[in-house]
């Protein structure tokens, strides 16, 4: 993989640049072969999720146009806040389908406790947009509930791709699985999308029973995290594979030690 600026992308693909428009920020990265200076918008890509109602949550003006540039020419309906107190608000108002959250975010309400917040009442996606490359600021975005994690410097194609893939695994998580499943006291209801431990319900996020449900589909098998992944959210899921343990984590706390949820070591886990 080659890289640019903190901006992964495949091999052979065309290396994207720093930004000289003067009315772009200059960390943004434009792929020079995109003939709209690397704006997504081109309504014959079969992949593109219409329609969306996005919350971005940015105090920097001019990435929040970019954004919403961006965003209102992949065909969504973005809404802007430059505080954590105003995203707030406009989440209750627009109940949006997908939160864009920087982490820097001025006032009493930074991006992790705005992102706990919303976590707290809605399993609306999240992805959190930061400058800061720490690990440990990761792992505590994916534990407060958040689907993807992206570093500025950031190209805007990526990120639209990002937007979409986490656009669709949210629409999958909603249907209907199939059967119930018993593993001791944890029943595991797959056309009500409900788990009960010893009768009583479970709350679940969306993607933790996606996982869950995923791991039942292949009881008995070891399966990878890019295959957990795959599996639960769908194919081509672009972000960090640490995500699942955070998520097995969370399940593991939920349903107690009735649950056969076995770790094997260097691969991923298994459930017996």
């Amino acid at each position: 993989m080659a890289t640019t600026g903190g901006y992964r992308h495949p091999r052979g693909a065309p290396e994207p640049i720093p930004s000289h428009n003067p009315h772009l920020p200059r960390w943004v990265l434009v792929d020079p072969s995109c003939d709209d200076g690397g704006m997504t918008g081109d309504s014959g890509d079969p992949t593109r999720i219409d329609g969306a109602v996005i919350l971005v949550v940015e105090d920097d003006p001019h990435i929040a146009d970019l954004l919403d540039l961006y965003l209102r020419q992949d065909g969504h309906r973005p809404y802007l806040a430059g505080s954590g107190e105003r995203a707030l608000v406009l989440f209750a108002e627009r109940t949006p389908e997908l939160v864009l959250l920087d982490l820097g975010l001025p006032g009493g309400i930074d991006g992790l406790e705005a992102c706990r917040r919303i976590r707290a009442t809605s399993d609306v996606p999240i992805i959190m947009i930061t400058a800061r490359d720490d690990e440990v600021d990761r792992i505590v975005g994916f534990e407060l509930g958040a689907d993807d994690y992206v570093i500025k410097p950031f190209s805007p194609r990526e990120l639209m791709g990002r937007v979409r893939a986490v656009l669709r695994r949210s629409a999958r998580a909603g249907t209907t699985t199939g059967p119930v499943v018993e593993f001791g006291g944890v029943r595991i209801d797959g056309e009500r999308l409900e788990v009960t431990v010893d009768g009583v319900v479970a709350s679940l996020a969306a993607r933790e029973f996606a996982l869950l449900w995923f791991l039942v589909e292949h009881v008995g098998r070891a399966l990878t995290r890019r295959q957990i992944l795959d599996g639960a959210w769908g194919d081509g899921w672009i972000g960090d594979e640490r995500t699942v343990d955070v998520h097995v984590r969370q399940v593991r706390r939920k349903l107690g030690d009735d649950l056969p949820l076995a770790t094997v070591r260097g691969v991923g886990y298994r459930l017996d």
